[in-house]
């Protein structure tokens, strides 16, 4: 559930889907998808086709963590 909306993803759809697009800056919550990491906001809207001020980064996150994913919820510390 993602916004109060069902979604029946796997992890592989992630995959899928989140492959042809360049991250964006990641300025708070990201998940890990394949070897790079998305802010979390942009997952969402990528696989569910839903306007980004229509859920939550904590819906999203929730929803990726039950899919295996590795999510953070702030930006690595810069070195």
């Amino acid at each position: 559930m993602i916004a109060g909306q069902p979604f029946y993803l796997q992890a592989s759809d992630v995959e899928t889907a989140m492959k042809r697009l360049e991250p964006e800056p990641i300025r708070g919550a990201s998940v890990e998808v394949g070897k790079r990491w998305y802010p979390v906001m942009q997952v969402g809207a990528a696989v569910t086709g839903q306007d980004r001020r229509d859920f939550t980064s904590a819906d999203v996150a929730r929803a990726l963590t039950q899919l295996g994913l590795t999510c953070r919820t702030a930006p690595p510390a810069a070195s």
